[in-house]
């Protein structure tokens, strides 16, 4: 009896792994006759798992799905794996799942047995609750998912950079997360092109629209469509600045996304910075901690003039609180 409750377990689980199964692969990795394997599929039929069937040379088995969700089989790394996608998940950048994450983890912990309950333990970590600023509504996520899913166009509400507001029609094809951020990407109707549209910043409008034929994704897919859009959001400047220290003591603190290095003369090195604006630049130079010396383009010279002002103006105040008596 025991070997028959084994022999089940381990059909249901290799049920789980892929969308169909022949009958004598399952034979082979159960060591089992095929009719045993039609037994055995009887057998969980019985006790509530929806498990199809297809007759004949090619046929095999499908576990289906059924009104209820089944136990699942997990080993000791998938389980905490799940656990700790589950912590995460209650202070992520999706908001409305935290309360739900935290009921699966509690229900999971129940079941889990004790060395992998150890194990978690161990691990756990204390978070700080400071919800993402571009956290993104659960219900919202769903509805896009579903319409990417469907086929159907999508018109919304849309909060650009700069604050303005527009209403957008989109046939929506993928949604992408990158970091704390989600981003549709979806062909624009009225612009007729590719485009990419950060989630937080959409307020989708129900009902949807008509269905649509599916296009041929952007080269390398949607995911590398929507990291080039990033990119070039933060590389919408370019400046060339010569610091007066060598390029070994420099690289290191340079990223290759936003930045390139060459050797100059004399100790000295230039860097070209890619930035959203020369604002920005102007005031990441002080974190290489050395001299330099803006060489393109001469509005940088204006920033930079602009942050000495500022920080000489800091500087005063500091220096006037120390010189003052205490009343």
């Amino acid at each position: 009896m025991r070997e028959t409750s084994a022999r089940l377990l381990t059909l249901l689980s290799l049920l789980q792994t892929r969308r169909d199964w022949a009958g004598s692969d399952l034979a082979d990795r159960l060591n089992v006759t095929p009719r045993t394997v039609r037994r055995d599929v009887d057998k969980l039929r019985e006790i509530g798992y929806p498990i199809n069937a297809t007759p004949g040379v090619g046929g095999g088995y499908q576990l289906g799905a059924g009104a209820e969700m089944p136990p699942l089989l997990l080993d000791d790394d998938e389980t905490l794996a799940v656990a700790f996608g589950l912590q995460s998940a209650a202070g992520g950048s999706v908001a409305g799942i935290g309360e739900a994450s935290l009921r699966a983890l509690t229900k999971l912990r129940q079941v889990m047995p004790s060395r992998i309950r150890h194990r978690l333990d161990a691990l756990r970590v204390d978070v700080v609750e400071r919800p993402a600023r571009s956290a993104v509504d659960a219900s919202v996520l769903s509805t896009i998912a579903g319409v990417c899913h469907g086929r159907e166009r999508l018109r919304f509400d849309y909060r650009t950079h700069d604050g303005t507001e527009a209403r957008r029609e989109v046939e929506p094809y993928s949604l992408v997360r990158a970091g704390a951020r989600w981003y549709l990407l979806g062909w624009d109707v009225m612009r007729e092109d590719w485009r990419s549209f950060r989630v937080d910043r959409m307020e989708p409008k129900i009902p949807t629209g008509p269905r649509f034929t599916p296009r041929e994704l952007p080269e390398g897919g949607a995911a590398a469509f929507v990291a080039t859009g990033i990119n070039s959001t933060f590389n919408r400047v370019q400046a060339r600045i010569q610091l007066h220290a060598s390029i070994d003591t420099i690289a290191p603190m340079v990223d290759e996304q936003w930045g390139t290095l060459e050797s100059g003369p004399g100790g000295t090195c230039t860097i070209v910075l890619g930035g959203d604006s020369l604002p920005s630049i102007a005031h990441w130079l002080s974190a290489f901690d050395t001299d330099f010396t803006v060489l393109d383009p001469p509005e940088l010279r204006d920033e930079c003039t602009r942050v000495a002002q500022k920080h000489a103006l800091i500087s005063e105040r500091y220096l006037a609180s120390v010189r003052r008596t205490p009343s």
